[in-house]
């Protein structure tokens, strides 16, 4: 005798195969959606999901006394300086000038939590630094692409005098 737990209802008896395999196959595209799941949020993390990757230049000051940074993404010894009509707005209002923001473009620190370098048009990072006057600002630089008019240059975005308050009226 056989006897199911629970028996088909009197419409689908007879169909136990078929259903069984359609189980099945619900079963393995589950699996396979899953296993796609888990491949497209582990690729689509980008470089924030990994653990930090350490610095490959060795520590301490290189030979030029300068501390050594590796590859950087922005060239501290670029020519050519573009001012944006915003920045040279906030440079008159804080009194910055083009000299104090070579200064801190060669020795600041990039700062990555202010920076965007994934930003488009242009990757944007912002560096900090303490200039001779004692001035403790934050520059923000575009870097062109290398197809742009503008490759070799950087953009200075704007100026900021960190923790100092400027009436400024750019618009």
């Amino acid at each position: 005798m056989n006897r199911q737990r629970y028996p088909d209802p009197p419409e689908i008896q007879g169909r136990g195969v078929y259903l069984a395999s359609n189980q099945q196959n619900i079963v393995k595209i589950r699996w396979l959606l899953s296993l796609l799941l888990v491949f497209l949020f582990t690729c689509c993390q980008g470089p924030a999901a990994g653990p930090p990757q350490p610095d490959p230049s060795p520590p301490g000051p290189s030979p030029a006394g300068k501390t050594n940074r590796g590859r950087e993404p922005i060239d501290r010894k670029a020519g050519r300086l573009i001012l944006t009509r915003h920045a040279r707005c906030r440079m008159d209002c804080r009194h910055i000038t083009e000299k104090e923001i070579r200064e801190v473009l060669e020795n600041g620190e990039i700062d990555y939590r202010k920076s965007e370098p994934n930003g488009r048009p242009d990757p944007k990072y912002a560096l900090e630094g303490t200039t001779q006057e004692g001035q403790y600002l934050r520059i923000v630089f575009a870097v062109p692409g290398p197809d742009s008019r503008e490759a070799g240059a950087l953009i200075v975005v704007t100026c900021i005098e960190l923790g100092v308050e400027w009436q400024c009226d750019c618009r």
